[in-house]
């Protein structure tokens, strides 16, 4: 404000040496210092921001985004905040776990004022102390977990951090929204020996999977070779099935065949003529059964006298007639 008065006072002085504006060097001045007024006096906030106002050094009051008119010499602007999400890098710093191993642990976190005047009075450095606040926080919770644990734990260890960080920063007038864990680095001897471990457990996994398809593999082949015994077995217990229908079918037909043919021969016999026709039958069957032998045998039996084959014709006409009564018995 001084420097514009300032300016003020000069513009008068060098009105005063033109020419045709010595005599107005009041309105000059006073022209000036209504310009420095107005400059000084006149405020645009832009969105997303608030100033605080201090009158005469104590606070006055918050000014709002837009247009804003405050009190030349009296008010001054003594903070400027930004109400915006703001993230906010942790550096990265050494934690030891419950194990007693060291853990290089670094984040980001994001926090907003929500109260222009505490944020302005209530901390001399808020981005300091939460600063600060989020490393003691992450080296006490990383300090209860194993290594291990600690990998696992991301998701506990933000929400913990952010529980500590929010309630100290109501005093200060911020509301911390979250924050993320971004690396958490071991030492090398560390990583080389995990490194080692999920390599065995991988190897691990890789022989367990190639045992049990070994086994499967066996259990299949087993319950094929089982299953093709089955079914050959019952392909021979059908097929010989097939073949004792097969017999029994043919042994009745011939049966029949026979049966029908005795019945047939039978029948004849008990024709007229039949007898007579029978006899010769016999006769020529006989002396073809001698012609037979005579072929395909080197010794030939023959009968001593020729009325043997009288002998052997008469004793198959008798047996023809005692069943020729037998056949009209049948029919009767």
């Amino acid at each position: 404000m001084f420097w514009k008065l300032a300016v003020a006072v000069a513009a008068t002085i060098a009105a005063t040496q033109v020419p045709g504006l010595a005599g107005h060097w009041f309105w000059v001045l006073l022209i000036g210092v209504l310009v420095a007024f107005v400059i000084e006096g006149v405020r645009i906030v832009p969105q997303q921001s608030a100033w605080v106002v201090e009158r005469l050094g104590r606070f006055d009051k918050t000014l709002e985004p837009g247009l804003n008119l405050i009190i030349p010499f009296l008010d001054r602007i003594a903070y400027v905040h930004s109400l915006k999400e703001v993230p906010l890098d942790i550096p990265e710093q050494v934690c030891i776990t419950k194990d007693n191993t060291q853990l290089a642990v670094d984040g980001v976190l994001y926090y907003q004022v929500t109260d222009p005047r505490l944020a302005s009075y209530g901390s001399s450095n808020y981005i300091a102390a939460i600063t600060q606040l989020a490393q003691t926080t992450l080296r006490s919770v990383i300090g209860k977990m194993e290594l291990d644990k600690s990998f696992e734990s991301r998701e506990d260890i933000n929400r913990h951090i952010v529980a500590a960080l929010d309630e100290a920063g109501r005093n200060w007038g911020i509301k911390v929204l979250r924050y993320e864990i971004k690396s958490i680095t071991p030492p090398e001897s560390i990583l080389r020996a995990m490194q080692a471990q999920i390599t065995a457990e991988r190897e691990k996994r890789a022989l367990i999977a190639k045992s049990e398809g070994e086994r499967q593999q066996q259990i299949n082949i087993a319950d094929g070779k089982r299953q093709a015994a089955i079914l050959e077995s019952e392909g021979e217990k059908q097929g010989a099935i097939n073949r004792a229908q097969g017999e029994a079918t043919a042994i009745r037909v011939i049966a029949e065949a026979n049966a029908a043919g005795v019945r047939a021969v039978a029948e004849a016999i008990a024709d007229k003529g039949g007898m007579d026709a029978a006899n010769l039958k016999v006769a020529t069957q006989y002396v073809e059964a001698f012609a037979g032998l005579a072929k395909t045998s080197n010794t030939l039996i023959i009968p001593s006298t020729t009325s043997d084959v009288a002998g052997f014709v008469a004793t198959a006409m008798s047996v023809l007639d005692r069943a020729r009564p037998a056949q009209g018995g049948a029919k009767s």
